[in-house]
């Protein structure tokens, strides 16, 4: 099974979580494939061409989601 490339473009860096072995925890915002850019949040190698799997999200998700996660933290 061939595996299918992948096109991005990072629209917006918002922030990094330095991880392990070179591996960063990133905030951006990533046009997948030509589509609508969405938040997304994953692990890249530091010359960006390797990334972890991830999670992609719209904004109205991430609004709904920063109230569950201040519950979380407290």
């Amino acid at each position: 099974m061939n595996k299918r490339e992948v096109n991005y473009h990072i629209a917006e860096e918002f922030g990094c979580v330095h991880g392990e072995k070179g591996w960063d925890l990133e905030v951006n915002l990533i046009s997948w494939d030509g589509k609508p850019a969405k938040i997304d949040i994953r692990r890249w190698n530091e010359s960006r061409d390797k990334m972890s799997k991830g999670l992609t999200l719209t904004k109205e998700e991430v609004k709904e989601l920063l109230p569950l996660l201040k519950e979380a933290i407290k």
